[in-house]
């Protein structure tokens, strides 16, 4: 009998979660929704270094941070930057997603491509959003280059997993072929981004960045509409994550919301 590792992982780390939750609700809470970046560990596990991060190996877990992964430049400054540029989300590596090529039916591709390209404009105009509506003013956004007037950075994004959601794609009569990666990953309502900033007068990189999040599912779920299910969910928080780590101040640390929201009361 073949045995799936990466199943079992990812039930370890539902279970382990699952008793925490539980012994939360055992002290009382009525409605638990946790700040640790701890948590998050344990329910999620990195996505795969995908290649749009040239060096991942420089990456590690930075405390303050609430991406799994992250390098800064050593000396690096943002207070010396007031604009940036957010270019738009990188879609290649998602067309590479095992799942997309283990289906029965090629068919549907060029909706689900189509998806994707709608979920990249998505993710790069709500970050935009958050920058510009963020009462502190942290960094003014420019659409292009040439219209820099003050030290810049440029936001990179690649979109790099969004893991499919089994109701949508058997109703579309979309089989799973065996148990292989497809079948690891439907339902685990995960995405996954690489991220790079990169100073736009001299073109260097100066952090990367990368994380993979998940969001539960409610009792009146409209994701599950979609075969993409919680993605700009999760693309909500990240954007607003990018503008909390641009006001971040020294000693501060930016936690991640927990995605799992339990209402047993």
């Amino acid at each position: 009998m073949k045995i799936d590792s990466q199943n079992i992982k990812t039930n370890s780390a539902e279970l382990a979660f699952l008793l925490l939750i539980m012994g939360s609700l055992l002290s009382g809470c009525s409605a638990i929704q946790s700040e640790s970046n701890d948590v998050k560990a344990m329910a999620v596990e990195p996505a795969p270094n995908a290649g749009f991060i040239e060096q991942p190996d420089r990456d590690k877990k930075i405390a303050y941070i609430p991406f799994q992964r992250a390098w800064i430049k050593p000396g690096f400054d943002k207070s010396n930057y007031k604009e940036i540029v957010v270019a738009p989300v990188n879609t290649q590596y998602m067309l590479k997603m095992d799942w997309l090529h283990d289906m029965s039916s090629a068919s549907w591709f060029g909706d689900v491509k189509k998806d994707i390209d709608e979920l990249a404009v998505y993710f790069h105009d709500q970050i935009v959003k958050e920058f510009e509506d963020d009462p502190n003013h942290r960094f003014q956004v420019i659409e292009s280059p040439e219209q820099h007037k003050q030290p810049a950075l440029r936001l990179e994004i690649a979109l790099i997993e969004i893991d499919p959601s089994t109701p949508v794609l058997h109703a579309a009569g979309w089989a799973v072929i065996g148990g292989g990666t497809a079948a690891g990953v439907v339902n685990q309502r995960r995405a996954a981004f690489e991220g790079r900033l990169r100073d736009l007068q001299t073109g260097e990189v100066v952090a990367t960045f990368a994380d993979r999040n998940m969001q539960d599912v409610g009792p009146l779920d409209l994701t599950r509409l979609t075969w993409y299910g919680p993605a700009k969910g999760i693309m909500d928080m990240w954007s607003k994550q990018f503008v909390q780590i641009a006001n971040r101040k020294p000693g501060e640390m930016i936690s991640d919301p927990t995605a799992f929201t339990l209402r047993p009361f």
